[in-house]
């Protein structure tokens, strides 16, 4: 156990490199694109569907909250469509009761200090929900945005009914976009897998450190034995043939061998990308599918009782508490927002990445809402509010690998223009935005700087961290 002096000085480093130059330069650098233009247009299509209907019907409150769970289609991007179709269940579902039980907060409790006492542990509560089950994309920040406008939003029994509904519509159409497309390419999880572990190999060709690029095969070999029944199709087969060249290349690597048909196993990379079935894949050695892993639920309930991600969840709640609290006592009008910029920075894994995230959200909401100030000043219709925001919402899911900043730029405007879609906002509300998220991200960082975990030492300078940092999957 780590002396009391020692964990003082490892939280006053944390806190040293929050500040320092190199981080922010970091924060700022680009990561690689992959593959992401059709999740985009499905979560963009899920997201116009329910606009479109709500606007057709004159109920704009009712489109607001159905576009919350439509955002369910963001997560799980990558994951083969029987076990993307149960996670997306769970965020469907999760965002639909956080909105449900928030409403009836709202309506039974309609008290400030209740109000952010129930977001918080709400918040905890979904972060571990999500990192036990595994479920990827934008993290808790979605459940907690939907109890936050659930909660400004309902007033009376029929507003609770009124959330629940609009809301389990709306994860409908977003479970439909993101499964609709297993009946046109039901291989693509499989092939973008494979496509993805090659390009690892690729990147760390010839270097020592291959753990990377091998655990992306590893990684590709599970999508490829779940992205399908139980029968072993030549196509699966012959995806896992190409699985066993690529590793048997960085074998030949390990050796110091230089494999002369290195090139042809890598060339394989961009027809698997392609938005159709790839069939001049190598057959002939693989002849079975490895054995299923255990399903996700059950992978998720044998997790949600570990203790740092206990601990984590807790740490989120008391952050998002606190920068609740601080954004009230400062007089911004909306403190449940700080509440997301302390759920958003410390969605991070390490110190490091939560610190990056926090400052990414800042720089990101700064200018996003800039562009929002200048939208609202515009006074948008109702149709013109769903174009720009469904233009947003495609914009970000573009951005999610390329860098969390640009994400923000794209995310607060489209934000703001949602949560004004039953009335007018004025550009001043973009102000409070930033307000907000400077308290929420100072505080997420705060505490993630006090409760650092004595082991995480990836912010701290190269001689005291030594060893090459592992490689990074988008």
């Amino acid at each position: 156990m780590a002396a009391p002096s020692d964990r003082i000085e490892h939280s006053r480093a944390a806190l040293a490199h929050a500040v320092s130059s190199r981080t922010w330069r970091q924060a700022l650098s680009l990561g690689r694109s992959d593959a992401t233009l059709a999740p985009a247009i499905r979560v963009g299509l899920a997201t116009a569907v329910v606009l479109i209907a709500g606007g057709l019907i004159g109920r704009p409150e009712l489109a607001g909250f159905a576009a919350l769970g439509a955002t369910c289609s963001a997560f799980g991007r990558y994951e083969p469509y029987p076990r993307r179709a149960g996670k997306l269940a769970l965020v469907g579902g999760m965002i639909v009761l956080y909105a449900t039980l928030a409403a009836l907060v709202g309506v039974v409790a309609p008290s400030a200090a209740i109000e952010v006492i129930a977001v918080s542990i709400a918040a905890g509560v979904a972060a571990l929900l999500l990192a036990a089950f595994a479920v990827m994309g934008p993290g808790a920040v979605i459940p907690v945005f939907a109890s936050t406008a659930a909660i400004a939003f309902a007033h009376t029994a029929a507003d609770v009914v009124t959330v629940f509904l609009a809301t389990a519509v709306g994860a409908l159409v977003g479970l439909g976009a993101a499964l609709l497309p297993a009946l046109l390419h039901p291989a693509g999880p499989a092939q973008l897998a494979v496509a993805r572990a090659l390009a690892a190999v690729d990147a760390h060709r010839g270097t020592p450190r291959d753990e990377p690029a091998r655990a992306a095969i590893a990684h590709a070999r599970t999508v490829v034995t779940l992205n399908g029944g139980a029968r072993a199709d030549r196509h699966r087969l012959a995806l896992m043939t190409l699985l066993d060249d690529a590793e048997g290349l960085l074998d030949a690597w390990a050796r110091g061998d230089d494999p002369a048909h290195a090139e042809t196993v890598l060339a394989h990379e961009r027809a698997l990308r392609a938005l159709r079935r790839y069939d001049g894949l190598p057959t002939g050695a693989a002849v079975a599918l490895p054995a299923p892993p255990r399903s996700f639920f059950a992978e998720g309930l044998a997790r949600i009782t570990s203790r740092p991600l206990i601990l984590n969840g807790i740490r989120i709640a008391i952050a998002a508490a606190l920068a609740a609290w601080c954004a009230s006592a400062l007089g911004f009008e909306h403190p449940l927002w700080a509440t997301m910029g302390a759920v958003a920075a410390m969605q991070g894994v390490t110190f490091q990445s939560t610190v990056q995230r926090g400052i990414q959200r800042l720089l990101g909401n700064m200018a996003g809402a800039a562009i929002a100030a200048g939208l609202l000043a515009l006074s948008p219709g109702y149709w013109q509010a769903v174009l720009a925001v469904v233009a947003f919402q495609v914009t970000a899911e573009l951005l999610v690998v390329k860098n969390y900043a640009l994400l923000s730029i794209a995310v607060t405007p489209m934000a703001l223009i949602l949560t004004g879609l039953a009335g007018h906002l004025s550009p001043a509300v973009a102000i409070d935005r930033v307000g907000d998220t400077l308290v929420g991200v100072l505080i997420g960082i705060t505490v993630a700087a006090v409760t650092i975990e004595i082991g995480d030492r990836q912010h701290l300078p190269a001689p005291l961290n030594p060893g090459p940092n592992p490689g990074r999957e988008d």
